[in-house]
């Protein structure tokens, strides 16, 4: 592995510019069982050191640990990364392992003071709904967003897993620089509706779990029996019983294809997502998470990585046999709105 860093991209027409290839920083700290805080601090530096300068968190990850783990790195790094955090999933103080979706508009302004705190910086550079509360409308939640970039306590505004329509109507209120949802080669509702009203508006698609939460990558292949009981990936119909066998099943020409190229699966799995930027017309900007810097390593390579023609035919197919949906209950994904 070079140091050599990887391309850029600019997120939505006035957005901000980033490496083509982003952090997903959740697992750092909060839902995928046990970590070590000091290599995942020496992920962030390597991801740096290589040109991947969007880190995504939320406040919802862990109660706001995550932002406060991060904090460190960003303050170090203030002027070389990208900031993008979210509000929406309120946190019962009884019950710390539930969510409540909230966009009204006092939500939205305690919640981006409290982030500003824990993140130690004067301004965060994306700020997404995390999640879509459908009984407030979505022009007066972003409209609210808006007031926050007014006032410079954000700059630029991201929304996460919304439908088309729903784009549209915040795209009108105030301009969304990206869309975070799940794509992978697991994963591809979002391709009917939100891709191409995201390539209409000029917004960026910034691929959330593009490893399939790291099933694509072979890590594991039952979540019952291979993870901690503390790892919520337990909780995903694809990832159990027979929905687990059947999907792994599903690998063999991500295996077969990384062989060929002397790659992993999960290099293969990332190229597909980075490669349809050029496949579907848009800045595709996926952040896989890692806590680990020969990780990073590894899916920042999957940047100069292209599949031909024949090997994306081959895994075409592949999306429409997952056995089992993305989340328990879709009605809060996209795709169970559409």
């Amino acid at each position: 592995m070079t140091d050599a860093r990887i391309p850029t991209a600019r997120l939505g027409e006035q957005g901000p510019e980033v490496g083509v290839q982003g952090l997903g920083c959740m697992g750092m700290s909060f839902a995928y069982g046990p970590t070590d805080a000091e290599q995942a601090r020496v992920a962030l530096e390597r991801a740096l050191e290589l040109g991947v300068t969007l880190y995504d968190t939320a406040d919802a990850y862990g109660a706001g640990e995550n932002e406060r783990f991060l904090s460190p790195f960003f303050r170090a790094h203030r002027d070389e990364v990208v900031i993008a955090t979210k509000f929406a999933l309120s946190i019962p103080p009884d019950e710390p392992t539930k969510r409540i979706i909230r966009n009204d508009p006092p939500y939205i302004r305690e919640a981006v003071e409290a982030s500003l705190r824990r993140l130690g910086v004067d301004v965060i550079d994306l700020y997404y709904m995390h999640r879509r509360d459908v009984n407030v409308p979505i022009e007066e939640s972003v409209g609210t967003m808006a007031d926050l970039v007014r006032e410079g306590k954000v700059k630029h505004l991201g929304l996460s897993e919304v439908t088309a329509d729903e784009l549209r109507a915040a795209h009108a209120v105030h301009p969304i620089a990206a869309v975070q949802s799940e794509w992978s080669l697991f994963s591809r509702d979002i391709e009917a509706h939100v891709v191409p009203a995201v390539r209409d508006l000029g917004v960026a698609l910034v691929p959330y779990s593009p490893l399939g939460r790291g099933f694509l990558t072979g890590a594991f292949t039952d979540a019952e029996k291979d993870l901690t009981a503390d790892d919520v990936r337990r909780g995903h119909p694809r990832f159990t019983g027979g929905n687990a066998s059947a999907n792994a099943a599903l690998l063999e020409p991500v295996r077969a294809i990384a062989e060929a190229h002397g790659v992993t699966p999960g290099q293969v799995a990332l190229a597909w997502v980075q490669q349809r930027a050029a496949v579907d017309g848009l800045t595709v900007v996926p952040i896989p998470g890692t806590r680990k810097p020969g990780r990073v390593e590894e899916n920042v390579a999957a940047t100069a990585l292209t599949l031909t023609g024949e090997e994306l035919a081959r895994l075409e197919p592949i999306a429409a046999k997952v056995a089992g949906t993305r989340y328990p209950d879709m009605t809060f994904a996209s795709a169970g709105r559409e």
